[in-house]
């Protein structure tokens, strides 16, 4: 199994880039994030090098300089992300969180009738 790294929320942002579409340079990466953060480019050139450091990207040497993408991809990055909160929060408890869950927040039949589902092929 590879070894999934831990992301930061900003460098899920990033990540969230370049799963959509890669490779891409720096520029492009900023110019995608433009609007959305208000972040300089030097914070975002940062971000990608240490996203590079945790083995999340990697690069390769093209004509418009260095071309970043993905070494890891979203889903598993989310399964690690749910396993880490899991232990966290909840000592690794499903149980508990799913209690939580239901009893915090109103589900709707249709809503009850998936997790059915789930649990049922499970």
């Amino acid at each position: 199994m590879q070894n999934i790294p831990q992301i930061s929320d900003a460098e899920w942002r990033v990540m969230k880039v370049l799963w959509n579409e890669f490779p891409l340079s720096s520029s492009d990466v900023i110019n995608e994030l433009k609007g959305i953060t208000d972040w300089k480019p030097k914070t975002i050139k940062t971000l990608l090098s240490r996203l590079v450091t945790k083995n999340a990207l990697s690069y390769e040497v093209g004509s418009r300089g260095y071309l970043y993408y993905p070494l890891v991809t979203e889903n598993e990055c989310a399964k690690e992300e749910a396993r880490s909160f899991l232990g966290r929060v909840y000592n690794g408890s499903l149980n508990l969180l799913v209690k939580n869950f239901i009893e915090n927040k109103e589900l709707s039949g249709e809503e009850i009738e998936e997790l059915k589902k789930l649990l049922e092929d499970k």
